[in-house]
């Protein structure tokens, strides 16, 4: 009858094998890759496409800013006589054309275009940052489908082992060489997997739905196994990439076009009090003793800012705060971004480090005291609780394992919407594709 048990434990030690290789998604033909994701989300993006409309509109009115107001004019009769309305008194007009334009002050109109050229500046700031964002989120939701789909297949794998255990268990106390108690807590132990397995798939529907909204599809649209992308070992020195963020974070140009355009609204707001001059020119006629009578005039004038005080002078002191309010939200985003860099770099380089310790010291440990256990339980040295107790630590180390990866790569694509560009997955590799 031992013989048999070891027959039965040296299977379920085969079926166990060594851990699957960091990176290696369960055999799907059909997979997504986080380029698709990308792909898919910049086409769909209801959110981008918001954002790239405000930046299109806002570069529509740059051509028209720099322009002065459209002309007026003006067509009517003068002085004609009452109560008939006829225009043969001598100082009736009919017709009388006028038209009438205003020059504003030199500066102003190229003040404001440059104005209108930073709004849409900063509109089209907003959409890439809007870009990043969404690109940001996706990953996420990508790097938790592929969290769940790994630590899945783990979890099925165990519930294997776990059967072939119970089965074992259940052999032993038939021939009355084992335990009753043996036999109910590996049955606990598969019903407690199964519902760990229920609840990783809700995780993974839970991931989906979030996947799917960033690109724009029905949240139960189905998602296949994901592929993991290449993840380099290691990223720049935090100055590096804070030099990158200024260079090309989105936010941060944002943010210097808003201190700029400050500046040039705070110049247009000290030509307000300047006049605006107003030119026209008339053309009247009226029939006379020799024919028809022809007259023109011409006119100019300007604005007088008697309201100076509340008016011209309080626009000044609006645009002095708001460049205050302009330089400070700048420092307020630096700072953002430092802290972000901080936070970030250490987080990957705690994931990096334990991801190391777990593929070189802790997975191999813990199944070499699986295998351990299954020697010693085949003699009689060790009791069934602690063969149960080492594979169920292998099962958790091994999905810590998959967590810690995909949440190393929600951290860099966290960490490239900070800096506003692509790390590339070059050098020494943590995970390779697969």
């Amino acid at each position: 009858m031992l013989t048999r048990y070891t027959l039965i434990l040296a299977a379920a030690a085969a079926l166990a094998g060594p851990a699957p290789s960091a990176g290696q998604t369960p055999g799907h033909a059909d997979t997504l890759t986080l380029a698709q994701v990308y792909a898919l989300a910049r086409a769909r993006s209801p959110r981008v496409a918001a954002a790239v409309a405000v930046a299109d509109a806002s570069a529509a009115r740059v051509p028209g800013a720099g322009l002065p107001p459209d002309p007026s004019f003006q067509i009517g009769v003068m002085n004609l006589s009452l109560p008939s309305l006829s225009a043969n008194m001598p100082s009736s007009m009919a017709p009388q054309l006028q038209v009438m334009q205003m020059l504003p002050t030199p500066g102003k109109l190229g003040l404001a275009e440059q104005i209108a050229g930073q709004s849409a500046a900063i509109a089209r700031a907003d959409a890439s940052e809007a870009w990043w964002e969404v690109r940001a989120k996706a990953a996420m939701a990508f790097y938790d489908v592929y969290s769940a789909d790994r630590q899945i297949a783990v979890m099925e794998k165990t519930v294997r082992l776990l059967e072939d255990f119970r089965q074992v268990a259940q052999a032993m106390y038939s021939s009355g060489e084992g335990r009753q108690s043996d036999v109910l807590r590996a049955g606990v132990e598969v019903a407690k997997m199964q519902a760990e397995i229920a609840r990783m798939r809700a995780m993974r529907t839970a991931a989906v739905a979030k996947l799917n909204a960033a690109l724009d599809r029905p949240a139960d649209t189905p998602v296949p196994a994901v592929t993991l992308p290449p993840l380099p070992l290691a990223v720049p020195s935090a100055d590096t990439l804070y030099a990158w963020a200024e260079a090309t974070r989105p936010m941060l140009e944002r943010g210097r076009t808003g201190v700029d355009q400050a500046k040039a609204q705070s110049a247009l707001a000290r030509k307000e009090i300047w006049p605006d001059l107003t030119f026209g020119l008339q053309y009247g006629q009226r029939p006379g003793a020799m024919g028809t009578e022809r007259m023109g005039s011409a006119m100019v004038g300007f604005t007088v800012p008697i309201f100076a005080r509340s008016r011209q002078l309080k626009m000044r002191d609006e645009t002095v705060a708001m460049s205050r309010m302009a330089a400070a939200d700048l420092g307020d985003m630096r700072a953002q971004v430092r802290s972000g860099l901080g936070e970030l770099t250490a987080d990957l380089d705690r994931d990096r480090t334990l991801v190391a310790l777990y593929r070189s010291q802790v997975l191999p440990q813990a199944q070499a005291n699986v295998q351990s256990a299954i020697s010693s339980y085949r003699v009689g040295s060790v009791n069934f609780m602690t063969l149960l107790d080492a594979q169920m630590t292998e099962n958790q180390y091994e999905q810590q394992l998959y967590a810690m990866l995909g949440q190393y790569g929600a951290s860099l694509a966290e960490l490239e919407m900070t800096i506003g560009r692509e790390i590339p997955a070059a050098g020494q590799l943590l995970a390779e594709a697969r």
